[in-house]
Order: structure tokens, then sequence, then C-alpha cells
């Protein structure tokens, strides 16, 4: 039985990250983070219980990356880890080909990093898990930060926008967009 879906698709890319950073197979990395103390494929699992098992192995392939690169800033291992993930897209798919892994990586590198101060997030119409992950991915950052990322969440519906800026403190604008003027207003 395969470790993960599509397997047989995503094998001949991960072969050679794995080469590249002397790691036999994908049970090595895992060992590589277990022998540093935490396990990668266990935390992907608890953050959704309801992953993909590409997914845990992706983090793992990542975690062992940056590890083996030495790396001890939270910022430089998320671009470790964004290889990692990039080495489990499916090659010739849309994600491949916009490199969405390394995109991933590249992006927590910068909202782990102080230089960052502001993390403005285009949530679709209503889109609640879009939202709440945006929240738990600046929750995440902070705790290595030095001064905590300020959020902007856009493009929520008025239902969703109300709520979850009750639930998590946020400052709730609602505006209106006239389209003959191209002028925004403040309507609350």
């Amino acid at each position: 039985m395969s470790l993960f879906e599509s397997y047989e698709r995503r094998i001949d890319q991960i072969i050679p990250v794995l080469e590249k950073y002397d790691i036999k197979d994908l049970e090595e990395a895992k060992q590589i983070c277990l022998d540093k103390g935490f396990d990668p494929y266990e935390i992907v699992k608890g953050v959704q219980p309801i992953c993909f098992e590409n997914a845990c192995w992706a983090y793992t392939l990542g975690a062992a990356i940056a590890i083996k690169q030495g790396c001890t800033k939270a910022s430089d291992a998320a671009k470790a880890i964004g290889e990692g993930l990039q080495a489990f897209c499916i090659p010739g798919s849309v994600a491949d080909d916009r490199q969405v892994g390394l995109g991933h990586g590249n992006l927590a590198s910068m909202l782990l990093s102080d230089e960052s101060e502001c993390f403005a997030f285009l949530a679709g119409h209503e889109s609640f898990a879009a939202a709440e992950g945006a929240i738990g991915i600046a929750n995440s950052a902070n705790e290595v930060r030095q001064k905590p990322l300020r959020v902007i969440l856009n493009g929520l519906g008025k239902d969703a926008a109300l709520i979850i800026s009750r639930i998590n403190g946020f400052t709730h604008v609602e505006t209106e967009f006239d389209y003959f003027t191209g002028e925004v207003k403040v309507v609350k």
C-alpha cells in the first residue's frame, strides 16, 4: 500500500529532493525530525485531522530539509518547509506550475519575520474557514515574533465579517462601493 494519495504521480518529483539532502526516503525524513524531538506528521494531523496523507509527508520532508540545512530561525525553516511542499506538487498541475509549495514557504517566512508588520488576507465571500485560517496563521506566527502581526481580513460577506470580528476582537468596518464613481464609502 502507498504511503499517500497519488504516490505514483508524485514520487518522481520527491526523489530528487530527498537525494539533494542525502535523505534515503520519507521514513528517514520522519526519523530525522523525531530525533530532534518533534513529529511534523502528527502536528499536521493535529491541526487538520481530515487532511490528506500527502500533506503530512510533505511537511515532514520540509521539516527534515530545515534540519539538514541547519535552520535556527523560524523564517528560514519556513522556506525549507516550502521546498518540501513543492516536492509533493503533482508535475504538470497548477500547483506545480505556479510553485505553490515554495510560495507557501515564502509567505510563511515573511509572516514569521519581524520586518513584516501586517498580514492583509483576501477571503472569498462568506469564507469562514479561510478567515479563521488566516487568524490561526497570525496567532502561530506571533509565537516567535517580537511584535505581534496585525491582520486585515478583506473580502468577507457582511454576516461573516461581523461574526468573525466579534469572536476575534477585530474592528468591523462595513463599506459600500459605488460602481459608477469608483468610490468606497464607510457605511458603519
